[in-house]
């Protein structure tokens, strides 16, 4: 897939893959290019079921500094609609393949950017990374990346992340459930592909069907939540990956995953 892009590389090693973000002289800002881009890798890769896991990363120093300002300028209202909805479509692709994707974050992941990390299914961050919100300070609120920070912050924390627009470092996003890992930067990317190599150990079928249900479930009632949840599992108890897993248990073995 590699050849197709201008602003984003692809590759992998074995069953997970990677996804880099390749504009480091703008901070690998999201232009509406670059979010095309990053969606159409989302979706190929989505098809693709030798891949178990993703890794989304940025080269250079930072992660991400949210969406490309200097593309923004002096836009009409068409355009700025044009933007949010594809960026609206690339968050709704990131959760919504098979493949769980890990966030590796160095730098600052900031607006934009630190909407990718609130979206991503799980994100490892170096110790010196930082995070923010800071579009109150420009005129423009952080609406967007709201939706997503809301959804992996508390309410008070996301809050005085969008008023203030300061920078929360490493080890207080870890405490407030934005990202699920700090580790020392000479370690992140060895420690975010132990982590996606984990993954990748367990049935891919069985954590399409996981992720899936995750997404579905939350923000349910608990009622309505535990019924779908009920029919989920009762389906995935009769998967060939189940009940292979569970003889394995059974026999004291390692299983072996067929893929559905």
């Amino acid at each position: 897939m590699d050849n197709l892009y201008r602003h984003i590389l692809f590759s992998r090693e074995g069953k997970i893959g990677f996804v880099t973000m390749n504009r480091p002289e703008k901070r690998n800002a999201l232009s509406v290019e670059h979010m095309d881009e990053l969606i159409a890798c989302f979706k190929a890769i989505g098809e693709d079921k030798t891949l178990s896991v993703v890794i989304l990363r940025g080269n250079g120093p930072v992660f991400s500094a949210g969406h490309d300002l200097g593309e923004m300028l002096g836009r009409d209202a068409d355009f700025y609609a044009h933007e949010f909805e594809v960026c609206t479509v690339l968050m709704q692709t990131i959760q919504g393949i098979p493949q769980p994707v890990i966030a590796q974050v160095q730098g600052i992941a900031t607006a934009a950017g630190c909407q990718l990390v609130a979206t991503c299914d799980l994100a490892v961050a170096a110790e010196g990374a930082r995070f923010a919100t800071p579009g109150v300070k420009i005129g423009l609120f952080c609406t967007t990346p709201m939706v997503a920070l809301t959804r992996a912050v508390g309410q008070k924390k996301s809050m005085e992340m969008l008023l203030t627009g300061d920078f929360v470092p490493a080890g207080e996003a870890l405490a407030y459930g934005l990202i699920n890992k700090v580790v020392p930067a000479d370690a992140l990317e060895a420690e975010t592909f132990a982590l996606a190599n984990k993954i990748a150990s367990a049935s891919s079928a069985v954590i399409e069907i996981g992720k899936q249900a995750f997404y579905r479930q939350y923000g349910l009632p608990q009622a309505q939540a535990y019924a779908y949840a009920s029919g989920v599992m009762a389906a995935n108890a009769t998967h060939v990956d189940a009940q292979e897993g569970m003889g394995a248990f059974v026999q004291k073995r390692q299983p072996q995953w067929q893929g559905r």
